[in-house]
């Protein structure tokens, strides 16, 4: 993991205006969040998936993983990635291999065809990307990910002194 240097408690502290600018800030996340989503689905769509078989053929690309491992890396349910790869095997995008440490957790592998889709939904969204990297300066894209990175970070810790995780 990545560590970040943030200085988001010494910034952010005790100031009703810079809560209402969090507050404006996670709303606006929310907002950025729904938007890149809608783009990936109609970045994915073009090849007949979903961005979240798109996010599944992604997060199995690296190598084979088991179905509770994905949605881990993914952040998701179980449930969820277990539905999104029964879908990607029946569209013969990827497969179910014997896992050797787990008979009853197969790995889920893409296909020929899996790999062949991933790479064209990939190019589409490197073109994308760079068409909306034209309306930014490189330092306001790392300024904006550096604050992103730090913020997850903060809410890491939060979580993991309250006992969430």
């Amino acid at each position: 993991m990545m560590t970040t240097v943030c200085y988001l408690g010494t910034m952010l502290s005790g100031s009703a205006i810079m809560s209402d600018e969090m507050a404006l800030l996670v709303a606006d996340i929310y907002e950025a969040a729904g938007a890149l989503r809608r783009l990936g689905e109609r970045t994915a769509q073009a090849d007949g998936l979903t961005q979240a078989r798109w996010q599944v053929l992604s997060v199995v690309s690296a190598g084979a993983l088991t179905v509770p491992q994905a949605a881990r890396r993914l952040g998701v349910s179980r449930q969820n990635v277990q539905r999104v790869a029964n879908d990607l095997v029946a569209l013969r995008a990827a497969v179910y291999l014997p896992n050797p440490d787990h008979r009853s957790s197969p790995l889920l592998s893409l296909t020929d065809k899996g790999q062949q889709v991933l790479r064209s939904i990939n190019a589409r969204a490197l073109a994308v990307h760079t068409r909306m990297l034209e309306s930014f300066t490189e330092a306001e894209v790392k300024s904006t990910r550096h604050l992103l990175r730090c913020l997850l970070e903060e809410l890491d810790r939060q979580e993991a002194t309250q006992g969430a995780r």
